[in-house]
Formats: structure tokens, sequence, C-alpha cells
């Protein structure tokens, strides 16, 4: 009786310890929680500054310095328990300061914690620690928020100061900081540069405007009348569906125009037979405007509903409901014309797609690419495979992974937060349906076998409950990794070997059939059968074996120096895969994902699906397109055209591919809009992507565009190509979601640049020449391509975005970016102007306490400073606003 006390009295005193050391490890946790956090890029060229950023192991010796300051505002702060963890994009090389380490876990998720020399926070002190990255931090979402704190026994918390999409309230200006090397070439845009740049661009008459359509049409002849539609509009729909004629009704009364029995009369019917020739294509149509009905004949359904669009475009944004009277003969310059969105990185609504796919509509995209899985989560309902989402879709501070993924990108620590979610099978089936509404294929893309670690970890997590329960047949059914695989490999982001599912297991190809079959279900319970099926394939290397690194026992200048003999490739130390190397099925290790890419088809065409598509390094081992199993197979080309892509784009279509151009440096939506570091974006393939560089982009004439653009740094580059060209399949603009954490952050690096992309992919311009196999274009020299009517017609569609589809899209509640003014003093008077002419521009000559609206030709005298800003046509929304003196 005695032991059983004194056995009770210990495990009281135990608790009681216990408990104390939870609150103790609580106070801390919330007092670090208040510290103010400013983070300051101090020189992006440390190498040129005494920093030995090659001895450091950076890529290509590139280092950047920064300093991260941390204030107690509270009472002395000695504890050594706790850890900051914050999303670090750049891997952190070394610490200035020995209080403090920072030790990398995965991707980007990064621990900031004392060492034994931590003296504490003094009360009110504000302490520095001084830090050196690889590569560069240029622009302000280079740094991202949600920071927290934990400590053993305690609850995390988000540190307050960084809790917040507003990053300019932790990160200092990096404006004497925007050049990634010495001799940048580019020029920083502020309201005096922007407004040399925009100075070319006038704003046109309504009357110029008149009769425009876009995207652009094959034949338009203009008439002196006009249609009158005040009334509404009366449909006479044949030829269309009921689900797509509903959203042509939609879509109408959306832009103001109800139905009405006296309205005027719109009408449409299916005429094939009288569509020949090269205008005999899916989405060819015919429109008749007239002063008392249309009438829209289309190839086909999809033709029908953009003839419907056409007319839409007519309309100005004045609110005066008159179109111009014309016939117009109409077919796409492209098969395939397309918008991708990754929602694997940071997941983004049911609702923010549904917007999308109705704005990709109206301007004829037909291809809407879903990137539904990555590294940082999984996003589809997968039946019978529960933990693909509940772990995989969720990230949240479980250092065992076994109920979330670790928190990555900003998200912080908590399973609600923003970036996490996922689309239900209902979801899913709902997108497609609209999507076929609107004349538009959906085409999933599981990424695989890299970026794949949602789906290694949460079937992981699978494994470990199956086998719990004692199924262990049932927990190696579709388990993605391999146990004898020690490879120590890193990804271009960050991960370990979890981030590669194992190409070379049974129980791989298991989980790929699994998923293929569920998701083809989706889609015939849509309505809209699966068609394509994106592979993925991207990026299955490590970055460690790039050619940026030497190996320290015998180093190149130049180079970041790293031990080589502990660096492995991918699978490299998987027994399985080494086997299947021995076996001769497989060349080596660098084949494996041609080789998962080629197992991958067989499995999609027995599903019956005629194509695959990849993004084209997943497939760069195979002889050609006859080496898998579909049908047909196409690729994403993403080479940079200045590194080589203007000449590397021929070799993939001459191999029998379905060439699609998804090039970064001209259609990467994730890239800012411009070089300014208070842009949002990554910027590895080019420093900014803007309507007008996108609008003039060459897509089926590569080399052309180096005499209309330049290369990343600013400097013109030269390009020719003397191998045949049979043509480019298609076009695709891509937002990738690493910075883009909320819907409306993804609205605004979408739109309007996607409307280019529209353009591109529709119609075919007169200043873009048809490639000729030995054309040199020199940037800066050569004068092949003739400039002035590339500026007439920029200058048309500036306008018709500026005067009409901006305003299109207020009336959807479209959250698009408005192109920041131009502005300058010129004798004393503000001088303001805009890359979109339409845009109204609001000046403040009082710091903002009162503003009035901006017009050339009233310009307002400024003494001192003058603060500019853009606004939207409804007036509920305003750029940036910036200040000039």
């Amino acid at each position: 009786m005695k032991k059983v006390r004194l056995t009770l009295v210990a495990t009281a005193l135990m608790m009681a310890m216990a408990s104390g050391s939870a609150v103790a490890d609580q106070r801390v946790v919330d007092q670090i929680s208040q510290f103010g956090v400013k983070y300051t890029v101090n020189d992006n060229h440390a190498a040129l500054h005494g920093v030995d950023c090659a001895a450091l192991g950076a890529d290509w010796a590139s280092c950047n310095r920064a300093t991260i300051t941390l204030t107690n505002p509270g009472e002395a702060l000695t504890s050594k328990d706790w850890v900051i963890w914050l999303p670090n994009i750049r891997q952190t090389l070394r610490v200035d300061n020995d209080q403090f380490r920072m030790v990398h876990v995965v991707g980007d998720l990064t621990r900031l914690e004392p060492t034994e020399k931590f003296k504490g926070f003094a009360a009110g002190e504000s302490v520095d620690i001084p830090i050196v990255n690889e590569y560069w931090q240029l622009f302000i979402t280079d740094v991202m928020p949600r920071w927290y704190v934990t400590s053993e026994n305690a609850q995390p918390k988000i540190i307050a100061s960084t809790d917040t999409e507003d990053l300019t309230s932790f990160v200092s200006p990096m404006d004497n900081y925007w050049k990634r090397t010495a001799d940048d070439r580019n020029v920083l845009m502020t309201p005096v540069s922007r407004f040399e740049k925009n100075s070319d661009t006038a704003q046109l008459a309504g009357e110029a405007l008149r009769g425009q359509i876009l995207p652009t049409p094959l034949h338009t002849t203009l008439h002196a009348e006009d249609a009158d539609l005040s009334r509404g509009v009366q449909f006479e729909l044949t030829g269309l569906n009921a689900d797509s004629a509903e959203a042509v009704r939609d879509r109408f009364a959306l832009l103001g125009l109800a139905e009405n029995g006296q309205g005027y009369v719109i009408k449409s019917r299916l005429a094939p037979a009288a569509f020949t020739g090269n205008e005999a294509v899916s989405g060819a149509y015919r429109l008749s405007v007239r002063a008392q009905e249309a009438q829209v004949e289309g190839f086909d359904e999809a033709g029908i509903y953009y003839g419907m669009m056409s007319i839409l475009s007519l309309l100005p944004a004045s609110g005066e409901q008159k179109i111009a009277t014309l016939d117009v003969t109409d077919a796409p310059r492209m098969a395939y014309r397309g918008i991708f969105l990754d929602i694997g990185r940071n997941f983004h609504s049911k609702e923010a797609v549904l917007r999308l796919l109705d704005q990709m509509a109206a301007v004829k995209l037909n291809k809407f690419h879903f990137h539904l899985s990555d590294d940082e989560g999984w996003r589809i309902e997968i039946p019978g495979l529960p933990e693909l989402t509940d772990i995989g879709a969720r990230r949240c501070h479980d250092l065992t992974e076994q109920r979330c993924l670790l928190p990555q990108l900003g998200s912080g620590p908590f399973a609600d937060a923003q970036g996490n979610g996922y689309l239900t099978r209902d979801d899913y089936i709902a997108i497609l349906r609209y999507a076929k509404a609107r004349g538009i294929e959906v085409i999933p893309e599981i990424d695989m076998p890299a970026h794949a670690r949602a789906a290694v970890i949460s079937m992981e997590a699978r494994y470990n409950r199956l086998m719990k329960e004692g199924k262990t047949k049932e927990a190696n059914e579709y388990r993605l990794v391999d146990p004898t695989d020690t490879s120590n490999t890193t990804s271009v982001q960050f991960y370990d070997r979890t981030s590669y599912l194992n190409p070379c297991l049974d129980s791989s190809m298991r989980f790929v059939d699994k998923v293929i079959s569920e998701i083809q279900a989706m889609h015939q319970a849509a309505g809209a059968p699966l068609t394509t099926w994106h592979f993925g394939g991207d990026e299955a290397k490590n970055i460690r074996l790039g050619v940026g690194y030497t190996d320290a026992a015998s180093p190149e200048a130049g180079k970041g120096r790293v031990d080589l003999s502990k660096e492995d490739k991918p699978w490299a130390k998987s027994q399985v895969c080494q086997a299947l190397v021995k076996s001769g099925k497989v060349a080596d290790m660098d084949h494996l994902p041609s080789y998962f890419g080629k197992k991958v088809s067989e499995r999609v065409n027995a599903h019956g699906i005629e194509k695959m598509q990849a993004w084209q390094d997943g497939l760069k081992d195979a002889k050609g397109a006859k080496d898998f199993a579909t049908r047909r197979i196409g690729v994403n080309f993403w080479d940079t055209l200045f590194w080589g892509g203007f000449d590397t784009v021929n070799d993939w279509a001459n191999k029998g591919y379905e060439v699609t151009v998804s090039n970064p440096d001209y259609l990467y939506m994730d890239f800012p809009y411009e070089v300014n570091p208070l842009e949002r974006g990554y910027y590895w393939g080019t420093r900014f992507n803007d309507e007008r560089k996108m609008f003039s982009f060459a897509p089926d004439n590569m080399p052309q565009n180096a005499e209309t653009s330049v290369d990343r740094d600013g400097n013109f580059f030269d390009a020719k190509s003397d191998k045949p060209w049979p043509g480019v399949y298609g076009i695709s603009a891509q937002l990738w979601s690493e910075t883009v954490r909320t819907d409306e952050q993804m609205e605004w690096m979408i739109f309007p640049r996607a409307l280019a992309v529209a353009e591109r992919g529709w119609h075919r311009a007169a200043w873009e020449q048809t490639y000729q196999a030995g054309r040199e274009y020199k940037g800066g020299e050569t004068r092949h391509v003739d400039r002035a009517a590339l500026h007439k017609d920029w200058q048309r569609y500036a306008n018709l975005l500026g005067q009409r589809e901006l305003p299109k899209m207020d009336k959807a509640g479209i959250h698009y970016r408005l192109p920041q003014p131009g502005a300058r003093l010129v004798a004393g008077k503000l001088a303001a102007n805009i890359a979109l002419p339409g845009v109204a521009i609001d000046y403040s000559l009082d710091g903002g306490n009162s503003w009035q609206r901006y017009h050339d030709s009233a310009r307002p005298s400024v003494s001192g400073e003058v603060l500019i800003r853009a606004v939207s046509s409804d007036g509920k929304r305003f750029s940036r606003v910036e200040s000039l003196k």
C-alpha cells in the first residue's frame, strides 16, 4: 500500500512539473509571438564585396547578405527553449551572429534557434542576425509571411508582425537592391521610367475601336449602322446544348443584356458545311450583325459559343449598349489555347476556378491545364485513398507528418490556414461541367515522379496506419518509396528524397492506375470524357549535381564548392532501381523519368485516353513520340529562349510531339509584371512579363523574339535555327502558385495578362514572320520585324483592354491587376499616362487625404510631393500608391 501511495505521489509530482514546464514554455511562445520582425536585404552582390560565396557552396558562387532583426517589446527573455520557423526560399549558407543558427528542414521551411552562446533578449532590445543566402533577393515576395514560434510543451503561435499579406510591414524597402548582377541592364520601373515606357501608347477615340473584337478575327467587314441592344436581347438559340445556352445567357446578363421578348434578336445554328479549308476547324464561326438581328453560324458548338462572345466583345464600356453592324468570318489559329493553374503549392477555391473559366471562355481560350498535386499539397479527393487529402491537402506543425505536411510557402502552423484545402469529388465534377458548357477541356495534371512529396508522405502515413492494423499486403499496395533508398538528393525547391515517388516499384504503378481510374470516373460522371492526361515529369534531378556546383576536392572557379561524393542522383541507392538498371530494361538512373513516362503512357492508353502530355524535360531521354503508347503525345515546351529555346523547340516538334509553347520568359504569369521590388513573383526566367511583352510574343517563330525583347538581365540576344519547324500546336500561359496564397492574388497575377495569350493563340498578327530556317535575328541590330505594324497593333489592343475589357472584368468581380501609372513633372505640372489607355488615374497633393481625377488636358500644378494611383472603372479598387517629387 505504501508503494502505491509513493507511486501516486511521484506521478503527481511529475505531472505538476510537466504542467509547470508547459506553462513556462507557453509563456516563452506567447512572448516571442509579439516580437517585432524586420527583414532587410543588404547586398545582392556579396561575392563582389568580400563574401566567398563559392566556399559557402552557392550555385554559380552567387549569394546575398540580409539581416533579420528581432525586437523584444516586453520584459527580458533568457530561455533557450524556443524555435522560430520561417519560410525561406533561399538557402541560408551562413549566420554571422554566434548566438543563433539557421537549420534547413525541408523545402523552404527553416529553423532559427539559439546556440549555446545565446545571451537572451533584453527588455526592449533589438537584435540583429546577419545572414548570407544563396542567389539573390530582388522582389519583396522572396520573403514570405507567417513565421511562427514553438517551444517543447507549448502550442505554436504565429509571430503577429509577420501574420500579413502586406509584406512591407516587416520587409525593408529593396529599392537599392533590385539588380541581379552589377551590370544588370533592366530598367527599374518608377513613375518617371514608366512614363517614358508608356509614352508611345496614346488613348484612341471610341470610334477607332468601333467593330473591334478580341481576340482579333480572321476577316471583318464593318458597316455604317449600329445595332441597338438597349432593350435587352431575345435569343433564338439552336445548335447549343442546354448548359452552353445557359452559359451564354448568364454572360449576356452579367454584362447588362437581360433577356426580353421585345429585345434585339440573336440567332444561332450549326452549319459545318458552310466552312471549308483552314476554316473548317473546331471553334470556327460566322457572325452577321445587322440593325435588327444578329446571326451566328458555327462549325460546331464551340464555334457558336465563340460567336456569341464576339458579340459581347463589341460592347463598349461606356454604358451605351450599341454595337457596330458587321460581318465576321473567323477560326482559331491554334487548336490548343490554354491557361495553366497550379493549386498544388497553394490551394485556390472552386469559386475562383469557375470565375477563371468564365473569363477564359469570353476570349476563346479552350484548354484548362489543372495542376492538382505537388510537393506542397495534394488537391483532389481520390476515393479509397483518404490520406491524400486528410494529410496531403493540409499543412501544419506536425514534425512526424502523420497528421499533415510540414508548413511551406508562408502558410503557417495551422491546418485551417490560407493555402490549405482540396477539391472534393463533387467540386471537381462541378468544375468539369462548368468548363464543358463553355467549350473548355480540363486537362488534369498529377505531377510525377518528381514534385510528388505530398503523395509520398500521404502514402507513407497510409502504410504506417495499415501496418499497425496488421494489414501488410494492403499497406504495401500503394507505397511510393523503396525503404532501401538512402539517396542524398536535393530537389529544385530544396526537398529531400521524399520529393520523388519511386518509378521502379510496382506499387507506384498501381498508385498511378488508381488515380487515373478515379479521375477518369469523375470526368465520366460529369459527361466530359477524359481525353488528355498530364503526366508532369519535370525536374526529376538533384540540383547539387547541376553545372553551377563543383567538387570541393578539385574545384572549378566561379562555382559553388560542395562535396560531390555525398551527392546522389534520385533513386541511386534504391535497390529496386539498381536491379532494374542491371536488368537492362533502363539504361541508367538518368533515364528513369522517361522510362516511367513510357510506363504511365501504357496505363493511360489502357484507360482509353488518347493523349498523354508532359513537361518536355520529363521525356528528354525518349527517342520521340512513337516511344509512347498513347496515340498522341504532347509536351509543354518550357525552355527559355535566351538559353537556347529558340532552337531546341524544333527538336521536339521534329520528334513528333504536339508542342504547346509555355516559355517562362514570355508565358509565366507567376513572374512579376514589371521590374519593381514591390511586384509579386519569382523571376528565374525573366525579370518581368507584362501585357505588352506577352502580346508581342511570336509563338510560331521563336527566333523572331530576339528582335523584340531582351534576356533576363536586360541584354539583347541573337537567335536563329537551321532546323525545319513543323509548326506550333498550341500556346499556354502558366500560373505557378508559390507566392500566390489567396484567390485575389491569383486573379491579380492572371489578369489581364491572359488576354494577350488569347490573342496570340487565336490570331496571327501581320507583324509575325513566317519561320525561315537559317534566318538570324540579332537583338538591337537586325530589323526583320515590322515594328511600326507591331506598335500600331499594340496600341489598338492596349486601348481595347483599358477601355473595354477591364470594365467588363469589374462587372464580373475579377481582381485583376491595375497597371501602375507613369508620371513626371513638366514645368511644374503633373503629366501622367498609363500602359492601358482608358484606365483612370488619380492624384493627391495632400499626402493622400483627398484624391482628384487626372485629365491630361488640364494638368495640375504641383509644388512638392504628388501621389498617383490607377483606379478601376467601378471606383472600388486602386493600384499601389506611388510618390513623385
